[in-house]
């Protein structure tokens, strides 16, 4: 009889297996289910293997008669199938059809992208989903699947080739169908595991979050604490649609994942607390492949920064664009540089900066509505350089209308924002900004003196400061809600007001 533990706390098993461990205990759980609503039919399937599990909150016992391959390969069977259309099912994932092609592609560009490991059959199909209501379908190629890894017969690198046959060899190497980014070391031979980790890994893929990047792959990796409550929290989840597949960078990904994974109220000892995300893609030093590891991440976000995501996401949504007789998905340019900033524990606008220079056509939209998200603190500045900058257009407007001509609103604010571009010293921001300031006075810019000095004089904030003054004008609004209208944003009696109060740095009126 064989018998084998595989434990969230075992110290051998780093993420990937623990994760393993979850993908396992779900397989099992809809086997589980099976045996409960026909058990006649299944005690005729079990008894080739005899095998018997028992799933806790922290581990999966299972124990078997017999040969440890058959054993495998059945549970493997019952695990991964090819369905009819092409694609890799796996039933206890319980997929709509854009959920199976999902599941399908990410671990074919993930654990099977080495044509060694799948059976791609040579005539293409093509797929039509609906993205949002009254929009054109998106239409897909894809290759059917065959046959893959999963599906094998046999795993001839686990089993017979040392001391009993058809049993676990004491050592068995891994590769990338059982790792993706994994790399043979050419001095030391492949990375060897014991049958524990390898069976944890083999059910890796059940638990996994897949993502297609431009031209790059994402695959995002849980830390499981609960198999139970995991277990029961995925067999309630919808699954993917093709818009959560196209991600606009790994770090949106990692995101993405765990918003999913987010538990509220009495449940939340329960949820996600970090993941892994693997960026995969091109690497100079290998032209075959084009899914090698480029990067991992770990991501740990929290209810603040999820949420922060959550609006962003719906402010700079993929849209469907056609063009020619194609249609595809478009992503935003700005979400994945906020969510970059997100994982890296930044504010969501740092960055600005260097952002607005590679990126002169921005989702302008978007970013007004995520102006909203500041704290008290930027919110003084931003306020403060909005005042200034409306004042600045009040006079331009009224020049422009002197001389007779409409007014361009993209100069002027592009010199206002060279203004602020030009400084790479925290005391050649700082004056540009005091003389602006001054130069053109705002009302929510009386008695914060203190509050502004926080920005500009400390070395930690003025990078942070030229990002939100340069975003500050970028989105600024006026009267109409359009700063793009070339409307007076100024009426003229708070001009009159704006420009009789005083701009004070510190608080000396008192004195």
């Amino acid at each position: 009889m064989s018998q084998f533990t595989l434990s969230l706390c075992d110290p051998n098993f780093l993420l990937p297996h623990r994760a393993g461990v979850a993908g396992l205990a779900l397989a099992l759980a809809e086997l589980e289910r099976k045996r409960s609503n026909a058990p006649l039919e299944w005690k005729g399937k079990i008894t080739e293997v005899e095998l018997e599990w028992k799933i806790t909150n922290e581990e999966v016992k299972l124990e078997w008669e017999g040969s440890d391959q058959k054993a495998v390969t059945w549970l493997l069977g019952q695990t991964y199938q090819i369905s009819t259309q092409g694609y890799l099912d796996v039933p206890a994932l319980k997929l709509d059809e854009q959920g199976k092609y999902i599941f399908t592609q990410g671990v074919l560009t993930t654990f099977l992208q080495h044509n060694k490991q799948r059976n791609l059959k040579s005539n293409s199909l093509t797929l039509t989903f609906s993205i949002e209501p009254e929009q054109p379908e998106i239409q897909l190629k894809f290759k059917p699947l065959s046959g893959c890894y999963y599906t094998k017969k046999e795993l001839k690198d686990a089993f017979g080739k040392k001391g009993k046959k058809e049993a676990f060899e004491e050592h068995i190497p891994l590769k990338g169908h059982h790792l993706p980014g994994l790399v043979e070391c050419f001095v030391n031979g492949p990375y060897q595991e014991r049958p524990q980790g390898f069976l944890a890994l083999l059910f890796l893929p059940l638990a996994c979050g897949y993502y297609q990047l431009p031209e790059r792959s994402a695959l995002v990796i849980p830390e499981v604490q609960d198999l139970k409550q995991w277990v029961t929290r995925h067999r309630q989840m919808s699954g993917y649609c093709y818009r959560d597949f196209c991600s606009s960078s790994a770090g949106e990904s990692a995101l993405h994942f765990l918003l999913r994974e987010r538990v509220q109220e009495e449940s939340q000892r329960f949820s996600v607390p970090y993941c892994e995300v693997y960026q995969l893609g091109k690497q100079i030093w290998n032209a075959k492949q084009a899914y090698l590891k480029q990067a991992v991440y770990r991501v740990q976000a929290t209810d603040a920064v999820l949420n922060l995501y959550e609006m962003a996401r719906q402010v700079f949504p993929a849209q469907v664009r056609q063009e020619n007789g194609e249609t595809w998905l478009a992503l935003s340019k700005v979400l994945p540089w906020i969510c970059d900033n997100l994982i890296e524990g930044k504010p969501w606008y740092a960055g600005f900066f260097e952002f607005y220079k590679r990126n002169k056509l921005y989702e302008r939209e978007g970013l007004v509505k995520m102006a909203a998200n500041l704290n008290s603190d930027e919110q003084v500045l931003f306020d403060v350089v909005q005042g200034a900058f409306r004042t600045y257009l009040h006079g331009q407007i009224q020049q422009a209308n002197k001389q007779g001509r409409n007014l361009d609103y993209k100069q002027v604010t592009d010199k206002v924002i060279y203004r602020f571009q030009r400084p790479s010293t925290q005391q050649a921001f700082a004056t540009a900004l005091v003389y602006f300031l001054s130069q053109f006075r705002s009302k929510a810019a009386f008695n914060k003196g203190s509050e502004i000095i926080q920005w500009i004089h400390r070395e930690q904030n003025w990078r942070r400061a030229r990002d939100l003054v340069l975003l500050a004008i970028a989105t600024y609004c006026g009267k109409e809600k359009d700063s793009l209208n070339g409307t007076d944003p100024l009426t003229d009696d708070e001009s009159t007001d704006a420009a009789d109060e005083m701009f004070v740095f510190t608080d000396e009126t008192d004195q």
